[in-house]
């Protein structure tokens, strides 16, 4: 057999191998995940998109893979996926999951929805004051399962940016800092974790679109998502954000106290609207970074940060500064690396 035929051949078989592999495969993620028929109340809220959809899917452990969720819904046709709360098993098919989405065979889909905007940069506490206020959820209700142990790690086990870091003791709420800020539809008779869970899906999405550069920071995300939460209650802007983080890991490195009094606040409780007292910076909780004997990171995030303030912590500044000063009235932040400065910046816009 002449060499040209024989290589178009191998050539031709090994597509043919390449092309019944990836049918293979294709066909063996369409099928259930396992054999239970453990129920999982799925929900589609306006505006989800596909990618979206297919991604809370596969967090949810009710399909195999999400790219081919995704090509079995344009190949099928069920493109008009339809909002509600589907009641779905671990042992159905992905085309039998799909096709209830699609003919809107939603379990509640005819209850009342309210829509709730988290603003970044306001605490789990916030949050929940504003989810009580606008659903049949107790806020004491509330606070008492969010902050129980044996629920938390239920969550730990289902999200990868959540670690056994959120269960020390010293933390005030171990999810403050991990439920995205963003506009969310909930149904006005929901359960606490199907909304916790909404959340942590869309900080899933967006923690998982920058988890190489998480993953290669020498911090943990807990630490980086606390860092994250002083930088957005310290800046207004993407330059500022960027020249706080900075300070932030000179002073770790340098064995400084941070010394930042958006960590006072929260560790004591007040609004920043209010004055600090002498107490209040001398209080020794496990977030006041005032006290001159703090050195390192406050144990948890003081509120719910932004992208931005997430970016700005794993991009910082290439600048030397060592202090600053945020005027809480015009927005505006001074930096120095000269301590003399500094005072002379408290002098002025304090």
């Amino acid at each position: 057999m002449p060499k040209k035929k024989k290589i178009l051949i191998i050539v031709i078989v090994s597509i043919v191998a390449i092309i019944a592999l990836s049918v293979g495969l294709f066909f063996f993620n369409l099928r259930a995940i396992d054999k239970t028929n453990e129920t999982v109340i799925f929900t589609i809220n306006s505006g989800d998109s596909k990618d979206e959809i297919a991604t809370n899917l596969k967090e949810a452990n009710l399909i195999r893979s999400k790219y081919v969720a995704l090509i079995y819904i344009f190949i099928s046709g069920n493109t008009n996926i339809q909002a509600g709360n589907y009641e779905l098993s671990r042992d159905m098919t992905t085309q039998e999951i799909i096709t209830i989405l699609a003919n809107g065979d939603a379990t509640f889909d005819e209850r009342p929805t309210v829509r709730v905007t988290f603003k970044e940069g306001i605490t789990l506490q916030n949050y929940m004051e504003i989810l009580a206020e606008n659903t049949n959820l107790s806020y004491d209700a509330i606070i008492e399962q969010i902050n129980d142990p044996a629920y938390l790690e239920t969550l730990i086990a289902d999200y990868w940016f959540l670690t056994d870091e959120i269960l020390n003791s010293d933390i005030y709420y171990g999810l403050e800092g991990y439920l995205y800020p963003e506009t969310y539809e909930f149904y006005t008779d929901t359960t606490l974790d199907a909304a916790i869970r909404r959340m942590l899906n869309v900080t899933d999405i967006n923690l998982s679109e920058i988890r190489a550069e998480i993953e290669a920071s020498d911090y943990s995300v807990h630490e980086i998502l606390t860092m994250a939460a002083i930088v957005e209650k310290e800046a207004v802007n993407d330059a500022h954000r960027a020249s706080v983080a900075q300070v932030i890991y000179t002073r770790l490195d340098r064995g400084m106290s941070l010394g930042m009094d958006v960590t006072t606040y929260y560790g004591v409780g007040k609004d920043m609207s209010e004055p600090l007292t002498t107490v209040d910076l001398n209080d020794n909780n496990p977030y006041n970074t005032r006290v001159t004997s703090f050195i390192g990171l406050p144990v948890g995030p003081i509120c719910n940060p932004s992208m931005s303030s997430i970016n700005a912590v794993l991009n910082p500044s290439d600048t030397n500064y060592i202090y600053f000063f945020a005027d809480i009235v015009t927005g505006n932040v001074y930096f120095t690396d000269n301590y003399d400065e500094f005072l002379e910046f408290q002098r002025l816009y304090g």
